[in-house]
């Protein structure tokens, strides 16, 4: 088990803790389950967004190598 999961199922236990109503086994799975998700959607929002930037700065250099496009009617 990765330690981002272990601190992520501490945390969702300490706030469904604070709720007090239940048990708080459903706010550490909770919790692990978000530290997982985490873990894999970061990455991949991060790859994203360096392609965008990058196909971004394409079309800049080729708009001031080749001018910008013409509108299309």
């Amino acid at each position: 088990m990765k330690f981002s999961t272990i601190v992520g199922a501490a945390i969702g236990n300490a706030i469904d803790g604070r709720k007090g109503d239940d048990s708080t086994i459903d706010g550490a799975i909770a919790g692990a389950a978000t530290a997982a998700v985490v873990r894999v959607a970061v990455p991949l929002a991060i790859t994203f967004a360096t392609g965008w930037l990058v196909l971004r700065g394409i079309g800049k250099a080729r708009n001031a190598v080749f001018g910008p496009k013409p509108a299309t009617e």
